[in-house]
């Protein structure tokens, strides 16, 4: 297997949000705080190439409200999906109990879907999905990977699967043509 055309990023939210609000604590609870922690974010990205893949580490977040939420999480993924000069991919980790309802909450309400770390290398789909896309995220998450060539076996149900790769919840390797799980990708990361 050939490594995908991915720049790969880990950004630290804590140490963002310290550096960016000059906090002694690691709390998103305003929105101009969760609009500095994702510019700060986003900057990071402009100096990569076409193509990422960014870690959104959360683990040192104490608390996240519902504004932090849509600010560094949902506005980072329709950010990425309305650029056409960069692909941008992001697995968010460190979404424990005290961050799910505020995030899911938020994709819920955008249509959106992000793939998150919930506990160290468990991964799943928070937001809103068709469970065809679900089932088909699950089955590729269990194989890693899949060749082009074996995709409509692997992988029968070819709309959802296209509707992955259309909202960045999984990547076709423009190479090879491999669709990869962005989990197994961000392993790279840790």
């Amino acid at each position: 297997m050939t490594d995908p055309d991915l720049d790969p990023i880990w950004i630290d939210v804590g140490e963002v949000l310290q550096r960016t609000v000059t906090s002694l604590y690691s709390h998103l609870i305003t929105r101009p705080t969760g609009r500095a922690v994702r510019m700060a974010i986003e900057t990071q990205l402009h100096a990569v190439g076409e193509r990422s893949l960014s870690l959104i580490d959360l683990s040192e977040v104490v608390i996240i409200d519902f504004s932090c939420a849509d600010e560094v999480v949902a506005q980072l993924l329709e950010g990425s999906h309305s650029s056409r000069t960069h692909e941008a991919f992001f697995v968010f980790r460190g979404v424990h109990e005290p961050h799910r309802d505020q995030i899911e909450t938020v994709l819920e309400r955008r249509g959106l879907a992000a793939v998150a770390e919930t506990e160290p290398n468990v991964y799943q789909l928070l937001g809103r999905c068709s469970e065809g896309e679900a089932r088909m995220w699950r089955e590729l998450e269990r194989l890693g990977f899949v060749a082009a060539e074996d995709l409509s076996s692997a992988l029968p149900d070819g709309a959802a699967v296209a509707s992955l790769i259309e909202r960045r919840l999984a990547f076709r390797s423009p190479g090879s043509g491999r669709l990869h799980a962005l989990s197994r990708l961000v392993r790279r990361l840790h």
